[in-house]
């Protein structure tokens, strides 16, 4: 392979030494390669992908599971969801300087592939699943420790109100982010009272009203935790405080 990216540089990189340089080689490569170049015997990424990913999700399971003791089922997986999302992983392998290594097309190049964060966040599972079947589970275990301690300490301080942890939570199911809108406003100017609603892809997933458009936008997303299950779990351990009263239509 003409472009072969240098695996030695890789490995000193990431501080890892692998024993089949064939796994650590097909996780670099992007399926537009191929594309491109059809007579290449190599398989992509994709595969390995989807064994990393599997992989990442049990072992984040795992170690927050063990580490977080105190913590009610909902505040854990929040906390999954956060240290597993798209950003977050390309925000790793960008610190790795994983898409430097990447195998790509020449137009996925001239695109800006090399800084994609689907991209990135693709290799680095791919990545874990190359591991995986070079080494076996304790070593990527080994590897990601580092990572997932940071990740937990970061975002267990996000997830203090309704809003980070719904955005959290949509992010990591869906891949964007809530939007909301104030839908009223009525009362005297020293009473006013706001109701606003959250939506995901123009479906409103919950509406709350509070006294300022930020406290209507809290219980917004409040709610719209509770339609998935996860407000009372989180509530009853006081991470997003009492429920708020939900008010008759004006």
């Amino acid at each position: 392979m003409s472009n072969m990216p240098d695996l030695s540089a890789l490995e000193q990189k990431l501080g890892l030494v692998f024993e089949d340089h064939a796994l650590l080689m097909q996780a670099l490569i992007h399926r537009s390669y191929l594309n491109e170049n059809p007579e290449r015997t190599p398989a992509s990424n994709e595969r390995f992908e989807f064994l990393g990913d599997a992989i990442l999700g049990f072992l984040a399971a795992e170690f927050l599971l063990q580490r977080y003791s105190e913590k009610s089922e909902g505040q854990l997986t929040l906390l999954r969801s956060s240290m597993v999302r798209t950003e977050t992983l390309a925000e790793i392998a960008a610190r790795l300087e994983l898409g430097h290594f990447l195998v790509l097309s020449h137009g996925e190049e001239a695109d800006g592939g090399r800084g994609r964060f689907t991209t990135l966040a693709d290799a680095f599972e791919a990545l874990l699943g190359a591991l995986y079947l070079d080494q076996g589970l304790d070593s990527v275990r080994r590897f990601l420790l580092p990572f997932l301690e940071e990740m937990a300490q970061r975002f267990q301080e996000r997830l203090l109100d309704p809003k980070s942890a719904l955005q959290i939570e949509v992010q990591g199911r869906m891949g964007i982010t809530p939007r909301y809108r104030t839908v009223g406003e009525w009362g005297p100017e020293h009473d006013r009272t706001f109701r606003a609603q959250v939506l995901v892809e123009g479906e409103v997933l919950g509406q709350g009203e509070g006294a300022s458009k930020q406290a209507a936008q809290q219980e917004a997303a409040r709610q719209a935790l509770k339609q998935w299950g996860l407000e009372t779990a989180l509530a009853s351990d006081g991470l997003l405080g009492p429920v708020g009263k939900e008010h008759p239509g004006h």
